[in-house]
């Protein structure tokens, strides 16, 4: 189940990437596509929260509620827009992931002092690798772009922070999910009134299609799909289904937006396919040892 919930999250946030470059390219505001993320969010979390009340938060805690929003809440797809404005979302779909990899590779080996084997370790090295060689065509050294890639690589530290925390506390993700979307929503307001927004040039179909793309898909299946994963797996293992999303993105960029990769970015995505199937690899000895420490925390 783990898998395919893996692989499921990859194709949303492939599709993430390609439409929110479009219509932020076209229309929308960084601002607008966070809240559209969020608005379509709620709704979906909204009958969880009515019948629940505020008990599972209660439960888990406010203060620990508003640290996970922090991190995986509204200020996470707002930096991942923002930086699109200045990068392209290429950059975007490949440094997310790799950050994530990295920071969730580091903060698990200080955190719970996971073991790491040779050949996950190996295979790590191989990702980042590629990860690097699929941007490294677009790099042009202008200090907007660099900005755009800090704040991705930024959002990859929170998020990976976001999946620590989540084990540490052993989280259910349906709560940790609805915390997050819930907390997110209450901003919304004050964003619609003082926010730049574009929303009026955009047309109801693109709305409607955010709405469905950015909220109910990536801000919460998504969302939960990856919690689902690091309760199973541990940070660690769940951030090696991150790769693929520059993967997929390639392919659903063809397909939409008409992009063709560069014959260097055809090779890092077999660099980073061989660094997911021997990290793959190398995890089954310590698969055991990684569900026996996310169940105790």
């Amino acid at each position: 189940m783990a898998i395919i919930a893996g692989l499921t999250m990859i194709g949303i946030y492939a599709v993430q990437f390609v439409a929110a470059r479009f219509s932020l390219r076209e229309h929308l505001t960084a601002t607008d596509l966070a809240a559209l993320r969020f608005g379509g969010a709620g709704a979906v979390f909204l009958p969880v929260v009515w019948r629940t009340g505020f008990a599972t938060m209660k439960a888990l805690g406010w203060r620990r509620a508003l640290a996970l929003a922090a991190l995986a809440g509204l200020p996470y797809p707002l930096i991942i827009n923002w930086g699109l404005t200045y990068a392209p979302a290429a950059h975007g779909a490949a440094l997310c992931p790799a950050s994530i990899v990295f920071f969730s590779f580091l903060l698990s080996r200080i955190a719970f002092d996971d073991g790491a084997s040779r050949q996950r370790t190996t295979g790590v090295v191989a990702i980042i690798a590629g990860l690097l060689l699929f941007i490294a065509p677009a790099r042009n050294g202008t200090g907007g772009v660099l900005f755009g890639d800090m704040l991705f690589i930024g959002s990859g530290l929170m998020f990976s922070t976001y999946a620590v925390l989540v084990r540490q506390w052993r989280v259910d993700p349906v709560t940790a999910t609805v915390a997050v979307v819930f907390l997110s929503c209450l901003p919304l307001p004050v964003i619609y009134l003082f926010a730049p927004s574009h929303l009026n040039a955009a047309s109801s179909t693109e709305i409607a299609s955010q709405v469905v793309i950015q909220g109910i898909l990536a801000g919460a299946a998504a969302m939960f799909l990856y919690t689902y994963i690091v309760r199973q797996l541990g940070p660690q293992m769940a951030s090696l289904f991150l790769p693929g999303v520059p993967i997929a993105t390639v392919i659903v960029g063809i397909a939409v937006l008409g992009e063709t990769p560069m014959t260097i970015q055809l090779a890092a995505i077999a660099i980073m396919a061989a660094g997911m199937a021997i990290s793959a690899v190398g995890g089954r000895s310590a698969g055991g040892s990684l569900k026996a420490s996310a169940r105790g925390g």
